[in-house]
């Protein structure tokens, strides 16, 4: 670990020593009481805050954090799961009122070990650190507990413009009216917008029997479909950047929680290469599986620390 990254892991574990030695208080003798109290419904029982604000838990037993946000993007960019409230709600599905920095040390507190986030330069380096499965909980309309994995709210953009390289059209077709199908004569490219049914994708291919025109139509149909993420989230564990007045910031305080775009100050980031450039970001809510705006929604962050399964090889 990096001379900065120990510093830090210090400060925070000393920062959240009294709160974390909540989680198992000193013995006492045996209570007479008929029944032990139980606990609210704020704290329930094994969750020990660690903000005053009460929206990042810990719970040692269970080796997760708990996270009580709130859904704020259901459509749109998205560069981000989960930002810091009041900073980038425009480009991310949750927002939590907390510190970024609280969250860092709780997972910490659960052993998982920070890695360095995207890097760029020289060459490309995607993120790494320690991998953190994410479940999201919430009450659907009819009160009923839903849990799912993250990935199930996030997927590859659909909403965007697709291209295929055509050096022109084939003879004689004529672009349909009234429809996402246009021509960049200049660039030499069919280009599509959005998902494409599959009643469009015939009606297009009865237009030509063009074997390049026809693969495009073929190639915007699929790359069109609803397709959830399946990368994971790595513990990147962001970094600081000096104020100038002899104090450091935490960078992912600007926001950056846990991303779907590499970003350089990211706390959790995915495991792939994924651009934050936007005009060409590649994920975006899968609206129709997300509640609806002010949702309220539990995300457990619960560090993996067995190694993948090892995978059969094929017999020969």
């Amino acid at each position: 670990m990096s001379g900065s990254k120990s510093w830090f892991a210090m400060g925070l574990s000393l920062l959240l020593a009294g709160r974390l030695a909540a989680a198992d208080p000193a013995p006492t003798a045996p209570s007479t009481a008929a029944t032990p109290p139980t606990p609210t419904a704020a704290t329930p029982r094994g969750l020990v805050p660690l903000n005053k604000e009460q929206t990042v838990f810990i719970d040692r037993a269970g080796k997760r954090l708990v996270l009580k946000t709130e859904v704020v993007l259901r459509a749109g960019l998205l560069e981000m799961l989960l930002c810091k409230a009041h900073t980038k709600e425009h480009e991310s599905i949750l927002a939590i009122q907390a510190d970024a920095y609280v969250i860092h040390a709780g997972l910490l507190a659960l052993g998982a070990q920070p890695g360095t986030p995207v890097r760029y330069e020289p060459v490309f380096r995607p993120p790494t650190g320690q991998p953190i499965k994410i479940l999201l909980r919430w009450q659907d309309a009819e009160g009923k507990t839903r849990e799912v994995p993250a990935q199930s709210w996030i997927r590859h953009s659909i909403h965007r413009y697709f291209s295929w390289p055509l050096e022109k059209l084939p003879k004689g077709f004529e672009l349909p009216p009234e429809s996402e199908l246009r021509y960049d004569e200049f660039n030499q490219q069919l280009l599509w917008y959005g998902p494409m049914t599959a009643a469009q994708r015939e009606e297009l291919l009865q237009r030509s029997n063009d074997a390049d025109y026809r693969k495009a139509i073929q190639h915007f149909f699929e790359v069109s479909q609803s397709r959830e993420l399946t990368a994971g989230w790595v513990f990147a564990g962001s970094g600081f950047y000096d104020l100038g007045d002899g104090t450091r910031r935490y960078q992912a305080e600007d926001g950056n929680v846990i991303c779907v775009a590499n970003f350089g100050d990211a706390m959790l980031d995915l495991s792939i290469p994924s651009t934050a450039s936007n005009e060409g970001l590649e994920f975006e809510p899968y609206t129709e599986r997300i509640p609806p705006l002010g949702t309220a929604v539990e995300v457990d962050l619960i560090p993996m620390f067995d190694p993948p399964p090892a995978v059969p090889m094929p017999p020969r």
